[in-house]
């Protein structure tokens, strides 16, 4: 392999570690823990949503809510506008993801949550943003710069997203006491459901 391409590969891999790395100095670590209690004490479901790169992490964050026995599904912002909005109660918890945080597809329906009184968190790098300005909680998350050249790729941010939220679920484990007969109630296949069910 071309000796410019191994640098390429190393490069992304130790500048996204280290953007992983640097949240520990970056995050709010009280608004954090008020998105735990409050995903904890949630009477309805948690709902995320984004566009691109921004509904991929969304999406893989939906999925390990739902394993730990959070109710949780990812809302399609193009569908939302089409009637998807009826799938948002009072009692739920609505997560936008917008690097940017003015995403038009995104701005067009917050209006919409907002009157029908579910909670909004947004998660941006922009505290000027009008999905931060509306919202109920903002978490920061900002990184130094993508991998790429170019500094474009939603790479390194997409994956602190991703990051940040599989902290936040593991000490939601924790926090609700989820146990091992919960996760073979909700896993019971796959590698993973074999070994909970020799252990």
């Amino acid at each position: 392999m071309d000796q410019d391409i191994r640098e390429i590969i190393n490069n992304t891999w130790s500048i996204e570690a280290k953007q992983i790395e640097r949240l520990k100095e970056t995050i709010d670590q009280d608004v954090l823990e008020t998105i735990i209690e409050k995903i904890a004490s949630c009477k309805g479901k948690v709902i995320l949503t984004g566009c691109g790169t921004s509904a991929m992490a969304a999406r893989k964050i939906v999925h390990s809510l739902s394993v730990i026995d959070i109710p949780a599904l990812f809302l399609n912002p193009s569908d939302a506008v089409h009637g998807s909005l009826g799938v948002v109660q009072k009692d739920d918890i609505v997560i936008f993801i917008s690097k940017g945080g003015n995403t038009g597809e995104l701005v067009s329906f917050i209006d919409n949550i907002k009157a029908k009184k579910a909670y909004v968190i947004t998660v941006s790098e922009n505290e000027d943003s009008i999905l931060t300005r509306k919202c109920d909680l903002f978490l920061k998350v900002k990184i130094e710069r993508e991998p790429d050249e170019y500094n474009m790729l939603a790479t390194a941010s997409t994956l602190c997203v991703i990051a940040v939220f599989d902290a936040i679920c593991i000490a939601l484990m924790k926090y609700t006491k989820f146990n091992r007969e919960k996760f073979l109630l909700n896993h019971p296949k796959g590698a993973v459901g074999e070994r909970l069910k020799g252990q």
